[in-house]
This record gives structure tokens, C-alpha cells and sequence, in this order.
């Protein structure tokens, strides 16, 4: 049975499911804290913008070309760096993932900054892992990454919205315009279809697709789960909350939840459910998706690992993480659930989507 101290949002035709999650009154503002709401230092837009500054218009030119019209074909979207298709689809029990590539480029500046204390050892692991990452000069390739969790009769869960079109929030150093709603088309879900979307956390590449520019919710029937903790950090300023958290809030489509909650099914032994699992550290709300199909378990991390040197050593850091202490907690956690219950894991920044996680003999393979 349903543990009764976890909260459960019922799918629309789940009626008397449990109780859902409230319509997302307001917040009041929190002290900013993080990388995203920081007042004590640069904030990750600011820094990343600047790391392309200083590399000037030859790291721009690799971003462009990572960046086809948006009305190419789906299967064109990633770049030829990119180890991962548009479209990688894996059944979980009752449940269809498909793995969306929104958009594919390198990092601004090199990823010896971005992980500053990480070792040749953990460079030399993390290249056997996904060599699809390192690029030419020390940079740092990496995937924009989405998930759609398809249910039976053909409902929509989608975890994360990517990096958005030209004009997002992420267009300072992202390869805009992502191609989410093209890929999404070509497998045949509209956004009528969306009835859920989880947010992960409030970082501009992830939520790009959210709106339009305009603030028009882009999935209209969609709820859109948040964790409270991250718009309790979000000052009243802060890009991520006048660009998508409050245009969501006026069309009544936003929904917080507190910590663990449940997406309609059961969370029995055996019973197929979608939960979402507080993971915080990269954001101080980050949530990461545990998809379990009644067996067959896949763990969408967000941001809890960001690249394969995480992978392959947890206790390296990230240097956009709000509190480093916190998310290597949050990683060293979600690995652990991961190798003892044999689970999957949906990464949204690798350049493969679906990987084992690190086993003590060093060995993780796709699934």
C-alpha cells in the first residue's frame, strides 16, 4: 500500500488517487542563496557569459554550428560530437521513456574550471566513460537532454524542458534555439499531450521550453511540479522566477511539492509509480525522477551529476553547485540507490542517455 506520509499527485484520470500538491500559491521570497540566487557572488548566468567572453569568437563559432535551424529533421539535431540520437526510447515496465535531445555543444570555457578539484585518475575514468565529452583544448561537450515518460493510453510526464528558443534565458551561452517541441513531434506527442511536466530545478537550461518569450505556458494542460524549496530560494528578481515561475503562476499551471511525492500509480512492491526524490545540493530544491515500471527502474538525476567525471568520482565538484557538500550527498546517495537496486540512470547532460552507474570495479556500460 501507499505509504501514507508521502504525498500523491493523481494523474487526470486517476481520480482519488491522494491528495495532490496545492495550485502553487506564491512563495514569499527567500533569502538568495546558490549559484542561480546568490547576492554574495557572480551569478551562473554572469560567469558563463564571461568564460565566452574570454574565449572569445572562436568558442562561439563551435556553438553555432552545433545549432541547426529548428526545422531540420529531428535525427539532425545533435552534432556529429554527440554520441547520443535525437530519439533514444527504452521501456521500463508499464512505462515508454524516450530520451528528447534538445540540443548538443560544447561548454563555455575549459572543463578543468568547471571541476576544479577533479584528478587525471578521475579525467582518465570519466574519458572511458563518455569520450564523447572531451572536446579539442580541454573543453567540455555535453547533451541538453529531456525526458518523456509515455503511459498507457498515451499520457505525457516530461522531465525537464531544455534549453528553450532564441530569446531564453539561456541564449547568452547555450547553443539556442533547442528543438524539443520538432522531437517531440516526430514521436508523436503534442503538447496537448503533456499532462505533467517535472522541473528538476530553476537553471535556464532546463526549463527553456517552459514558456515562450511571451510567458505563454507552452503546455497547456500540463501541471508543472516544482519543488517548493526552489522557489523559496528564488528572489523576486531573479530571472528564473519573472521568466517562467511567474508567467506559470498567473496561468494557474504551477504546482509545488515538498519532497518526496508521488505521480499517480502506487508505491508498492511491484506497483508501477513515477516519484519525485528531493536531491538537493546543485539547487537548494533540486528533485531528480525515479521512473519504476513495476521492476525495471530508471533514476533521472537533473543535475546531480553533470558530467562523467562525477560519475565515475562523486566527491568531485562542480563549480555551479550551491552547496557542494550537499550535492555530493545527493550523488553519492542516488548512485547508491542506483547500484543496489539495479536501476538505470537518465542523464540529461552525457552524450549517451541511458547508463549504469560506476560499479567498485570501475565498469558501467548502457543500457
Amino acid at each position: 500500500m501507499n505509504d501514507p506520509t508521502v504525498p500523491v499527485v493523481p494523474f487526470a484520470e486517476d481520480p482519488g488517487a491522494g491528495a495532490g500538491a496545492g495550485a502553487g500559491a506564491e512563495s514569499g521570497a527567500g533569502a538568495e542563496s546558490g549559484p542561480e540566487t546568490g547576492t554574495d557572488r557572480p551569478g551562473r548566468r554572469r560567469l558563463l557569459r564571461g568564460a565566452l567572453a574570454v574565449a572569445g569568437a572562436a568558442a562561439l563559432r563551435p556553438l553555432a554550428a552545433a545549432t541547426p535551424a529548428a526545422a531540420e529533421p529531428a535525427e539532425r539535431a545533435g552534432s556529429a560530437a554527440s554520441a547520443a540520437a535525437a530519439v533514444v526510447v527504452r521501456r521500463f515496465g508499464r512505462y515508454e521513456v524516450l530520451a528528447l535531445l534538445d540540443a548538443h555543444g560544447p561548454f563555455p570555457g575549459t572543463a578543468q574550471a568547471a571541476f576544479p578539484d577533479a584528478t587525471a585518475t578521475d579525467w582518465e575514468r570519466a574519458r572511458r566513460l563518455d569520450p564523447a565529452a572531451f572536446g579539442p583544448g580541454g573543453t567540455w561537450e555535453l547533451d541538453f537532454r529531456c525526458y518523456a515518460v509515455r503511459r498507457p493510453g498515451g499520457r505525457v510526464t516530461l522531465v525537464d524542458t531544455g534549453i528553450g528558443p532564441v530569446g531564453s534565458p539561456a541564449s547568452g551561452w547555450a547553443p539556442v534555439p533547442g528543438r524539443l517541441p520538432a522531437v517531440l513531434a516526430r514521436v508523436g506527442i503534442t503538447p496537448a499531450d503533456v499532462e505533467t511536466v517535472v522541473l528538476t530545478h530553476l537553471h535556464e537550461d532546463h526549463y527553456g521550453w517552459s514558456v515562450t518569450p511571451e510567458g505563454v505556458p507552452v503546455f497547456p494542460n500540463a501541471r508543472y511540479l516544482v519543488q517548493h524549496a526552489e522557489v523559496a530560494a528564488l528572489g523576486p528578481t531573479r530571472t528564473a522566477r519573472t521568466y517562467v515561475v511567474e508567467p506559470l503562476l498567473r496561468a494557474g499551471q504551477l504546482h509545488e511539492v515538498d519532497g518526496h511525492t508521488v505521480l499517480g500509480g502506487r508505491a508498492r512492491p511491484g506497483g508501477a509509480a513515477i516519484t519525485l526524490l528531493p536531491t538537493p545540493g546543485h539547487t537548494p530544491g533540486h528533485q531528480s525522477v525515479l521512473v519504476d515500471g513495476g521492476g525495471d527502474r530508471l533514476l533521472l538525476t537533473g543535475d546531480v551529476l553533470v558530467h562523467a567525471v562525477q560519475l565515475a568520482t562523486p566527491g568531485v565538484h562542480y563549480l555551479f553547485e550551491a552547496d557542494p557538500e550537499a550535492a555530493r550527498h545527493s550523488r553519492e546517495q542516488l548512485l547508491g540507490e542506483a547500484r543496489r537496486t539495479g536501476a538505470v540512470l537518465g542523464t540529461a547532460h552525457l552524450n549517451r542517455p541511458f547508463v549504469r552507474p560506476w560499479t567498485p570495479a570501475g565498469h558501467t556500460l548502457p543500457h
